[in-house]
């Protein structure tokens, strides 16, 4: 686990080196003109797959909102289709939530990344009875963003739950690594 932490920790450390292609945003306000209200919305977000005798497809559209040059808030949804082959019977679920978040960042490049999220999960017992429960997250962590082109960027970043419920499907501070694609409009 601290070999993980620790790797992770280096990358983030040795990319914040690479400068970005457009640093505008970082410019002071009284430089530049300010932006139009389009212009301070974002829309991305992730796609998970996992094929196999486990297979989850899952969406996660995010829409977030500029505050200032380094601080962002957004909203994000979940939803996967879970279809688990590795029992007897074969188990068919849709997991489901959603999460604000916010995001500061250090440089162009690098930002701190916190988001309280709520997934509404499929959870069985020791007889293989189910119901569905609310499952809290307080995820914390770091990301790394890279323009693509104009208004377009890859991100990265590794989360870290902080809550631990025990209702979560995950094991105990088991990183959350994610990559996606944002774009500005």
């Amino acid at each position: 686990m601290f070999k993980k932490i620790f790797l992770a920790s280096l990358f983030l450390f040795v990319t914040t080196f690479i400068y970005a292609q457009d640093s505008t945003d970082f410019v002071p306000t009284s430089n530049k003109q300010s932006k139009s209200l389009s212009e301070k919305f974002y829309f991305g977000g992730n796609i998970g797959l996992a094929l196999g005798s486990y297979t989850m497809i899952g969406v996660y559209p995010l829409i977030g909102y500029k505050i200032t040059p380094k601080l962002s808030a957004g909203v994000k949804l979940a939803y996967e289709y879970i279809q688990d082959k590795r029992y007897a019977s074969n188990n068919n679920t849709s997991n489901y939530g959603a999460s604000v978040f916010a995001r500061y960042r250090i440089i162009p490049q690098l930002y701190l990344h916190a988001e309280y999220a709520g997934l509404n999960y499929e959870l069985y017992d020791a007889l293989g009875e189910s119901k569905r429960e609310w499952v809290p997250f307080l995820f914390v962590g770091a990301g790394y963003s890279q323009p693509l082109g104009n208004n377009v960027w890859l991100n990265a970043q590794i989360l870290f739950d902080v809550l631990q419920s025990n209702k979560s499907p995950y094991r105990n501070w088991e990183p959350f690594y994610s990559v996606g694609i944002s774009a500005g409009f």
